[in-house]
């Protein structure tokens, strides 16, 4: 089996993909929080409250992060875990329940592959919901559940492994085959990165 096709994405791409979605979420979702699955949901949460306000507030709205890995090799994991088993390296702190009650929260992340890391995701920040839910009388329980959507920048047309939730709202930048998507915050030169995406563009034109 070769070598996946590589294909380089700038950050010029990103903020402009990010932008073509944005008005989308906003009157279909209107969130009031970011969580930003890390690394890769970084950089377009960040972008994303550039053109979206808190709806009541109309201020900024906040970004929370949480950490997940399914490839990368950390301390402790095994050959077996790489690829198949989502590994929690970073949460929402103490009571994460607490900050999410009655929240219209979208999870960001750069790019929906096997779809497992956010399934992960939404499972568990659903429980957390949950667990705080039922310290509240049952009459407030509904009015304090948690909305929850996802945005990704890219989603690869592919079988995926894993499921969202019934009727989660899912928002995408843009739809790619399975390629290997290289991002700009991975790139070491980050002029070289640039000068490659140009020349694959340009054999495109």
């Amino acid at each position: 089996m070769g070598e996946p096709e590589h294909v380089r994405t700038t950050y010029n791409d990103i903020h402009n993909i990010i932008r073509g979605v944005s008005d989308k979420i906003a009157s279909e979702f209107k969130p009031d929080m970011f969580i930003a699955i890390g690394g890769g949901g970084f950089f377009p949460a960040r972008v994303l409250r550039t053109f979206l306000k808190d709806p009541s507030t109309k201020r900024n709205i906040p970004i929370q992060a949480i950490g997940l890995s399914l490839y990368e090799s950390l301390p402790g994991t095994t050959a077996e875990q790489l690829g198949s088993e989502v590994i929690r390296t970073q949460w929402l702190g103490p009571d994460p329940g607490k900050r999410l009650l009655g929240r219209r929260a979208l999870i960001v992340d750069e790019v929906d592959d096997s779809r497992k890391t956010l399934q992960y995701a939404l499972n568990e920040l659903q429980k957390d919901v949950e667990t705080e839910l039922q310290l509240l009388p049952e009459s407030e329980r509904d009015s304090k559940r948690t909305k929850f959507a996802v945005f990704v920048v890219h989603n690869k047309l592919k079988p995926k492994l894993g499921e969202l939730p019934p009727n989660t709202p899912y928002f995408v930048g843009a739809e790619v085959e399975d390629v290997w998507l290289d991002y700009p915050w991975e790139a070491i030169d980050i002029e070289e990165h640039d000068r490659l995406a140009k020349e694959d563009k340009d054999k495109t034109t």
